[in-house]
């Protein structure tokens, strides 16, 4: 049958009918807020390429993450961003070191009201700004940098993290952590594997987000961003080796990534709407050129539309309020 017959404009004649039969949707609880904890600050730090996004003190990042929790956002993801930075990253694995003392915090107030998750990646506590310890050649050492990620691992689930975003992009380090935590416990402590992690050209404003010391690039660990069938091959083994969660990052660049990879793995699929599609959204918004509120809903729903059951974005608790007025 065809026209006159079939008549699809029927189930668009109203918002009642178009939300009746909407196909995706979008709510605070598939949203999770990333956040930025800076030690030896005593206010809260404006991010330039990321208007409206702080480096937090603790108690910003407290009352921060208490609002988020109330619009019912369904997690945070904490950054620290440390005073001091060597060769190791010792602060990564430091009881008292920034990331490790902001999770417990957050983790007693706020824990049963939404899931605490922490980064696990060293970039931001290296010296040369790469996401693993240095050869003496200056290349990322691979197995090493799996050493430190465990004691990392133990020491964020020690101070609380329910989630870990495993987001270094080194061979075996899911499986690594994974028989790491069990050992000592913590067997139900979350791994979200960053299994497709693009060396991306719109991280710039994260990196101003965290200080980042970065010397060189991290081609030889991020994915090619022409390359969507290693993509795949990445989340699978990521799900082989116990990933709990799997990422797909960045998100609007990679939704045919986001969509494959889904299609594949048995376990629930995020995705990382990063810094560089916020500044370009807030930009165009701020010169006039789109409506800010559409733009931002619209983009969130896209990458829940190919495929992702949860987004993390920076806009997640101001979208949160949002969508609880509809």
């Amino acid at each position: 049958m065809s026209f006159p017959e079939v008549r699809p404009r029927r189930l668009r004649q109203s918002a009642a009918v178009r939300t009746l039969v909407r196909e995706t949707s979008l709510s605070p609880r598939h949203l999770v807020l990333p956040m930025f904890v800076r030690e030896g600050i005593t206010d809260p730090v404006a991010i330039s390429s990321m208007p409206g996004v702080l480096q937090h003190t603790m108690d910003s990042l407290r009352r921060a993450a208490a609002e988020a929790a109330e619009v019912g956002v369904g997690g945070v993801m904490l950054f620290g961003v440390p005073a001091v930075r060597d060769a190791v990253g010792s602060g990564a694995d430091d009881p008292d070191g920034i990331l490790n003392v902001a999770t417990r915090a957050l983790a007693s107030e706020i824990g049963d009201a939404l899931v605490v998750q922490t980064d696990l990646c060293l970039d931001e506590f290296t010296d040369h700004g790469h996401c693993g310890v240095l050869s003496g050649d200056g290349s990322v050492d691979n197995d090493a940098t799996l050493e430190r990620y465990v004691s990392m691992a133990l020491a964020q689930a020690r101070a609380g993290s329910q989630l870990l975003g495993l987001s270094g992009m080194m061979d075996g380090q899911v499986a690594a952590i994974r028989q790491g935590l069990d050992a000592e416990g913590f067997t139900d402590t979350l791994l979200l594997g960053y299994a497709a992690k693009y060396a991306s050209a719109f991280y710039g404003p994260f990196r101003e987000a965290v200080d980042s010391q970065l010397q060189g690039d991290r081609r030889t660990y991020q994915l090619d961003p022409g390359n969507r069938r290693e993509g795949l091959r990445e989340a699978l083994i990521d799900e082989a080796e116990g990933a709990d969660v799997v990422m797909v990052k960045p998100a609007m660049g990679f939704l045919d990534v986001l969509r494959e990879v889904r299609d594949a793995v048995h376990v629930p699929v995020w995705a990382y709407q990063i810094s560089g599609e916020y500044a370009m959204i807030e930009a165009a918004a701020a010169n006039g050129w789109i409506d800010r509120r559409a733009a931002v809903l619209e983009s969130l729903l896209s990458i829940r539309r190919a495929g992702a059951d949860a987004v993390l974005t920076y806009w997640a608790a101001e979208a949160a309020g949002w969508l609880r007025e509809r």
